[in-house]
């Protein structure tokens, strides 16, 4: 519900002064800009689309045996999602309402919640993967580094440096088969799991990022 809502209101793009639409007429129009423009991006990026898919579904598979997904960053960081059925309990007072959650372990698994989060927040590890890898090289060449999740910065007359380091390391990180080793983790821990396979791969050349002008900005 929260990622359909946020795609509504990117995509409410009708000034509300004009007042064109009434309330449920412009909620209608969202909702059909939304779908429309999810459409055309599965579209657009097929491949990418088939592994969101794919990561859904091994963490649909491995949530339903109650277990957390969880797997290991290729520069072996180990990661776990701790999304379960929180247990919420009310305590009233004589002047408030207060809620206690217990976050326990103990919990079971909420499937919807892995399955949802798995996809990006696997990605966003990858992504920050890439980014200890930049800094890593940087700091080996004694150059200053700063980064906040993908903008990354150093100095003006070290950004040609960084740029080559950052383009490099990317192509090291994505050369490795990355879903491949997920995929042969999965199968070791979870032997009682029939996994799908993995997407066909697409046919980009990953060494032609190293002479994007505009793949990092």
């Amino acid at each position: 519900m929260q990622k359909k809502y946020a795609q509504l209101i990117q995509l409410d793009v009708i000034d509300a002064k004009t007042k064109e639409l009434n309330e449920k007429e412009l909620m209608k129009a969202s909702q059909f800009a939304a779908a429309l423009t999810l459409h055309v991006l599965s579209e657009l990026f097929q491949s990418a689309r088939k592994i969101m898919t794919w990561l859904g579904e091994c963490a649909s598979l491995i949530s339903q045996a109650e277990q957390p997904v969880s797997w290991i960053t290729p520069l072996d960081l180990p990661v776990v999602q701790p999304y379960r059925k929180d247990s919420a309990h009310v305590v009233r007072t004589l002047t408030q309402k207060i809620n206690l959650f217990d976050n326990s372990t103990e919990l079971p698994i909420s499937t919807q919640k892995q399955k949802t989060a798995f996809p990006p927040n696997f990605i966003h590890s990858l992504d920050s993967t890439h980014m200890l890898l930049t800094a890593i090289e940087m700091d080996r060449r004694g150059l200053t580094f700063t980064a906040v999740h993908d903008s990354y910065w150093t100095h003006a007359n070290d950004v040609p440096i960084m740029n080559t380091t950052l383009r490099s390391c990317f192509f090291e990180l994505y050369s490795q088969p990355i879903l491949e080793d997920l995929l042969d983790s999965f199968q070791i821990r979870y032997q009682h799991i029939d996994f799908p396979p993995i997407p066909e791969r697409g046919k980009l050349n990953l060494a032609e990022v190293k002479q994007a002008p505009y793949f990092f900005s």
